[in-house]
């Protein structure tokens, strides 16, 4: 009963940081305003992850840096930013908020998965081989 009772008050402390750290995550036009007209480079945990390239209206292009690329679009929907492509056309939902070194990524349709971390950003744009042809 000891541990519980002084665990009262570290358990009240943690809830009431969460309706502030959900309040850390970037509005859709905080976002956009960040993201437009760059490409932005993302790791996890020191190992590059991938890039995508923001477009005019709300428009992206995503590759794993593999030289393959999907084009696709993102929206705000209840607080996050969701992203669909031409090959996944089930949103991808994220809450951004602005780190030290840039933006963190948190991927809320798992939320045990790695935060993504901006590792470099450029104006750019990378490699995208054609479509592949034949077998």
């Amino acid at each position: 009963m000891k541990i519980l009772s002084r665990l009262a008050p570290i358990c009240t402390l943690v809830a009431l940081a969460l309706p502030a750290a959900a309040q850390d995550s970037m509005s859709a036009e905080e976002f956009d305003a960040y993201t437009r007209g760059k490409t932005l480079f993302y790791g996890d945990g020191g190992t590059p992850y991938g890039a995508e390239i923001y477009l005019p209206d709300r428009r992206v292009r995503w590759t794993f840096l593999d030289g393959e690329c999907k084009d696709g679009e993102w929206y705000e929907a209840d607080g996050l930013i969701c992203f669909v492509y031409e090959d996944r056309p089930d949103p991808q939902c994220w809450s951004f908020e602005r780190g030290a070194g840039g933006l963190v990524a948190r991927f809320e349709n798992d939320p045990a998965q790695t935060p993504l971390y901006e590792a470099n950003e450029s104006t750019e744009e990378f490699l995208c081989l054609g479509p592949k042809i034949g077998v």
